[in-house]
């Protein structure tokens, strides 16, 4: 009788399907997966999937109903239909339109961690990785920046223009728990450490580190970096990412309880099961599908030069 993995890599085939995983996956799934990448990493990857029919996004709804969006003819696979990112569902349809009345001369730049229905009323996306990149290629002096407030405050740190975050108070529940005594505790016992803080983290925290970066700046950071040692703030399995990729570096988790519980909701038995059913299809209303796919595509534009991404995801998509 097969186990798990084998029966996951034997439905692959027979369906002729590929697994991608966010950084945030368990190192079980992280290790079965096709492609392992942030947020832009999967959104460049998904809009080059040629092979395959089918996609298992083992990853939160909104990376997955992006893939859907870029794949109208594939069929988008998600493991567990209640794994929803927070954050995404702290933005709506209608209060982004209201913004738009209130605000008629600024541009809507959202973050990918959206819902489909909210990328429909956007000029354009952005990731942690590409956020500056993409305010700075707009005319629009006024920036309508949502749904993380912390993010919105790192663009703005990093550009002249007025950011508006949208909500006020939207935010990731993860990285809201890192706080400066704690990062400063472990720097004190761990002198040369670098810390590598993710942009959704609060602004003290982002002070406090030597760099900010997204969980795909981190790992090229980290492979070019001298220092042997990491105080890692994002979710706390970005070390195992970083500890499969890195063996001879250490890797400290800022706070071990950093846990993104609906990231964890997935096992290889449902992975299984979800090959195996073809169960919780993707699928977007049709009505939102143009202007969310138009604000995907605008940001994949402006960040198609983005060479390190391009490095990393080139011998994946060889067999994708």
């Amino acid at each position: 009788m097969l186990n798990d993995l084998q029966e996951i890599e034997r439905l692959k085939k027979e369906k002729n399907a590929i697994i991608l995983a966010h950084n945030y996956q368990t190192r079980a799934i992280q290790e079965i997966a096709d492609f392992t990448g942030d947020s832009l990493e999967l959104c460049i990857k998904v809009s080059k999937i040629k092979k395959a029919d089918t996609v298992v996004f083992c990853g939160v709804d909104f990376m997955a109903e992006t893939a859907a969006l870029l794949n109208p003819h594939k069929k988008i696979l998600i493991p567990d239909r209640n794994a929803e990112c927070p954050m995404a569902h702290m933005l709506t349809a209608k209060e982004i339109k209201k913004a738009k009345n209130a605000y008629p001369d600024a541009a809507v730049v959202l973050y990918i961690n959206t819902t489909a229905e909210a990328k429909s009323e956007a000029d354009i996306l952005c990731t942690s990785a590409n956020a500056v990149e993409v305010v700075k290629s707009l005319p629009q002096e006024k920036i309508l920046f949502g749904p993380d407030q912390n993010l919105a405050w790192y663009v703005s740190q990093q550009t002249k223009k007025e950011i508006i975050p949208l909500p006020e108070h939207g935010h990731c529940y993860v990285h809201k728990m890192f706080n400066l005594g704690d990062l400063y505790f472990l720097s004190e016992k761990n002198l040369d450490a670098e810390i590598l803080v993710h942009p959704e983290c609060d602004p003290s925290v982002q002070k406090f580190a030597d760099v900010v970066l997204s969980t795909g700046g981190m790992i090229h950071h980290v492979n070019q970096s001298l220092h042997k040692t990491f105080i890692i703030a994002t979710e706390v399995d970005m070390t195992t990412r970083l500890e499969r990729e890195n063996p001879d570096k250490t890797f400290i988790p800022a706070l071990n309880e950093a846990i993104c519980e609906n990231m964890k909701l997935y096992t290889l038995e449902k992975v299984k099961t979800c090959l195996l059913n073809e169960e919780f299809i993707v699928e977007p209303d049709e009505n939102i599908k143009s202007g969310a796919k138009r604000a995907i595509k605008r940001m994949m534009n402006i960040s198609k030069n983005q060479n390190m991404i391009e490095l990393n995801i080139k011998e994946a998509m060889e067999n994708g």
